[in-house]
């Protein structure tokens, strides 16, 4: 198994918080609502699967959990 680095968790955990912040904010005004719900449900996906890693170590992930329901 590769090692992480902290610095690539971190790159990681901001990736991750870019989805949490495109799904908090909601569906654009421009986007059409079949647009915003494929993008919403991708990001989730991406959501769910870094999740799962078994990298994480003292970051909050709370708001992360919180934009996949």
């Amino acid at each position: 198994m590769l090692e992480i680095t902290p610095e690539e968790i971190a790159q990681q955990y901001s990736a991750m918080q870019d989805s949490v912040a495109l799904i908090v904010a909601g569906k654009p005004e421009f986007m059409l609502d079949d647009e915003w719900l494929d993008m919403k449900s991708r990001n989730q996906e991406h959501l769910k699967i870094m999740l799962a890693k078994d990298f994480w170590t003292d970051e909050d992930l709370a708001a992360t959990k919180e934009a996949i329901k």
